[in-house]
């Protein structure tokens, strides 16, 4: 019989086959742990997962209890709802932000020209006094203290219009708000230390740094080998320290320097306080925190990171006496800065960092996008070849998901969560991102790209994604060590009390509750991937995309829930399992990225075809979902558990492909051509109001190229000539196209002239040949 889409969607619901496959399964389970409710496991049991249950360290636990957790761990429970998120989150700028973004944020951009900021490698001394003055350094820090009071999501879009412009400009802004020492001393710091930096801090009169990165320090940053011991000298108590810091940003014009060090006390001096991880602010000349200055201390020598320009470099110093008042919060918090630092700076990494990709992947759309347009080859716009056209579908497609996962967690903390795992997710699928975008851009704008000048909009933003992909934790570790392995820990309702009843010694009873009950949710999120396996098969897309894709998703999360709970089988061997970590990674931040851009497209749905970005932007998650998984069951190291899983979450194969060519055609035409997606899209865009500025020009451009083509192709069809009044407006057109296809040359490079005496032969054919002869 012939049923309708409504019908077969009715049938789902009523007799949805998830419901009664989750009931049969659950109480399978059940059943089979009845006896083990009534009595404890066997001790070979516990013995077993005391060895295999993996360790948590001073450092892991520190970082395992900073911060909070938002709604991952319904992603670990296997079961997340859209309305949740719709109904918790939302975000929006505040009147002063907004009017911080439209002003003085556009006055700063105006005063940028990063191509002679890399020949100078150092913003102008104008600029640098209009950051200072006008609070940039202070954005987030709070009113009390002199400074803006920005929320994270004000602090992101000012990033981010600033990384449009100038990512020398954005990285000198971003580090004072997230990697500088203010959020330690607004939130640990003494009454003397606050009331003395705090105001300085925002007010731009002193510059900070923190130095954390060591020759043997990058990402295992707990690994430090910078040491200080307890000492007393001339009755002051203090530490000497000998420390080697690295690729600190700001270090060379700093004035105030965040330092982290191992703190030893052999001599049982300290009174209060303990040995361990300190931090310390030690500033480069004498205040009255520190009357003695700290001798010894040295900054400066620069590294080059890339040639972008910003300041970076080093921060030494061999027996270096440091009084115990330089101590963030003063000797009470020696070693407490391991947890200080994971307090305090995670928040920061899923903001700036992103903020650049999220930056790079919106000036992508707007200039790229509209160059495609602007720009022909073969007499037609590079837009409507398809080689291109898959290119910039690409772009649209990252620009929404990142826009949509910025939005998303600027709103998770304007809740007032502070959640590491989803930063750290953040930093790394962000700049991930950025730089898939910028690279699918460097294609497209082919020669305009590669010859660098004031001209060239994409260039340094290709050149620096790097530098964001380094820092704060490489992508490559973050992914493979952090995302899953924190998340799991921390998000998995049952794990942490796990593994603190194995680590707490004999303790039976609670050992055997919490085992009980990883079972009894690993038997429900089995339940749940098979019955909602099956629901999707009868799930139409339809018009409603947004529903389509949220039942996958819903789908994928107990999927991972349950894979989660049988990647637990290896034990503290899923540390080193860096392989399958990575793979549990690329689900989990797929899973962030698909609800994020769900709920984002729900406060912009009535964006013109944006469900069209959203189906592109889906096609990749749910893609990406699926590979990640397949990835973990087929390289699951114990026998049988791979298929298992594969049987469970996917018993019919693949099902998940490439989006088709024609939705690609669409979204490429729609960051091209003047449309509400593409205003969307590359909102917060920096757009010079200097006419010969080459983004300005491309700005102009695309609605009076696709108004000119419109025009001669209608002529052509009509066998007619341009009206006058046609004619003018298909000349301005090719003359502002003519202006943007030029790029940048130069009398000589580096101020070397390449013609130079060296350059004329000093010998002649015969005696070459000559010479050849003799040899």
């Amino acid at each position: 019989s012939v049923v309708g889409k409504r019908e077969v969607w009715q049938f789902g619901s009523v007799c949805n086959p998830s419901h009664t496959m989750h009931r049969v399964l659950v109480k399978a389970g059940r059943a089979a742990l009845a006896p083990a409710t009534r009595r404890t496991f066997i001790n070979p049991a516990y013995d077993l997962a005391k060895k295999v249950m993996p360790k948590i360290s001073n450092t892991e636990a520190a970082a395992l209890s900073s911060g909070t957790i938002s709604w991952e761990q319904d992603l670990f429970a296997g079961d997340l709802k859209l309305k949740k998120l719709v109904s918790t989150y939302d975000v929006k700028l505040t009147a002063e932000e907004q009017s911080f973004l439209d002003n003085e944020t556009e006055v700063l951009c105006e005063m940028l020209d990063q191509h002679q900021i890399e020949e100078d490698q150092n913003l102008p001394p104008e600029v640098w006094k209009y950051i200072r003055e006008n609070g940039f350094f202070g954005m987030v820090m709070p009113k009390k203290w002199g400074g803006l009071g920005f929320s994270g999501h004000g602090h992101a879009c000012v990033i981010e219009k600033l990384g449009g412009r100038s990512p020398t400009a954005a990285t000198t802004v971003a580090v004072p708000n997230s990697l500088g020492p203010g959020e330690l001393l607004n939130h640990y710091g003494t009454p003397e230390q606050q009331e003395f930096y705090l105001p300085r801090l925002a007010a731009g009169i002193d510059i900070p740094c923190f130095g954390l990165t060591g020759p043997a320090s990058g990402s295992d940053a707990a690994s430090m080998r910078d040491a200080g011991v307890v000492v007393e000298e001339n009755g002051v108590l203090g530490m000497r320290v000998t420390f080697s810091k690295r690729y600190i940003t700001l270090a060379p014009v700093a004035t105030v320097i965040g330092l982290a060090f191992k703190l030893s006390d052999p001599n049982k001096l300290l009174t209060v306080g303990q040995e361990g991880i300190t931090v310390a602010l030690l500033p480069t000349e004498p205040n009255p925190t520190v009357p003695q200055g700290i001798p010894g201390l040295r900054t400066g020598p620069r590294h080059n990171p890339l040639g972008v320009g910003f300041m970076n470099g080093t921060v030494q110093g061999e027996d270096v006496f440091i009084p115990m008042s330089a101590v963030i919060g003063g000797e009470a918090r020696c070693g407490f800065g391991w947890n200080m630092l994971m307090e305090c700076l995670g928040e920061g990494r899923g903001i700036s960092l992103p903020a650049g990709g999220v930056a790079a992947s919106r000036l992508c759309a707007l200039a790229v996008g509209g160059y495609a347009r602007v720009r022909k080859q073969f007499k037609v716009p590079i837009a409507e070849m398809e080689g291109v056209q898959e290119k910039l579908a690409n772009i649209g497609a990252i620009t929404f998901q990142v826009a949509a996962a910025q939005a998303m967690f600027n709103a998770v903390l304007a809740n007032g969560e502070k959640p590491p795992v989803l930063s750290a997710i953040m930093k790394q699928q962000c700049t991930e991102k950025g730089r898939q975008s910028i690279n699918e851009a460097m294609d497209i704008v082919g020669g305009a790209g590669i010859s660098k000048g004031p001209a060239n909009f994409v260039a340094t933003a290709y050149v620096a994604t790097p530098i964001a992909i380094t820092v704060e934790g490489a992508n490559a570790l973050t992914r493979s060590l952090i995302i899953f392995g924190q998340g799991l820990t921390r998000a998995h309702p049952h794990l942490r009390s796990l593994i603190e009843a194995i680590q707490h010694g004999d303790d039976m009873p609670t050992f055997n509750k919490e085992l009980t009950n990883t079972i009894k949710h690993a038997f429900t999120n089995l339940g749940r991937s098979v019955g909602r396996g099956l629901a999707v098969q009868v799930r139409p897309k339809g018009s409603d995309v947004a529903g389509y894709y949220e039942a996958q998703l819903s789908r994928f999360a107990a999927n991972f829930a349950f894979c989660s709970d049988v990647g637990l089988t290896l034990g503290g061997g899923l540390k080193t399992s860096e392989y399958i970590s990575g793979r549990y990674a690329d689900v989990l931040s797929n899973l962030y990225m698909g609800y994020a851009a769900l709920w984002y497209y729900q406060s912009h749905k009535h964006v013109k075809d944006l469900d069209k970005v959203l189906d592109l932007a889906m096609y990749d998650v749910c893609h990406n979902i699926q590979e990640a998984l397949f990835g973990i069951q087929a390289n699951f190291p114990v026998p049988l558990l791979g298929p298992i899983m594969k049987a469970a979450t996917f018993p019919r194969g693949r099902e998940y492909h490439a989006a088709p060519d024609k939705l690609r055609k669409q979204v490429s035409e729609l960051i091209t051509t003047p449309t509400e997606v593409r205003a969307l899209l590359t909102e917060n865009v920096f757009v010079s109001k200097n006419p010969n500025d080459r983004v300005n020009q491309i700005s102009r451009a695309v609605s009076m190229a696709v108004e000119a083509d419109k025009i001669m192709s209608a002529c052509r069809k009509a066998k007619r000539q341009p009206t006058t009044e046609e004619q003018a407006k298909i000349d301005a057109a090719e003359e502002l196209r003519e202006q943007i296809i030029q790029v940048d040359a130069f009398p000589t490079l580096a101020n070397q002239e390449h013609n130079h005496q060296g350059m004329t032969p000093t010998w002649t054919v015969q005696r070459a040949a000559a010479e050849k002869v003799a040899q």
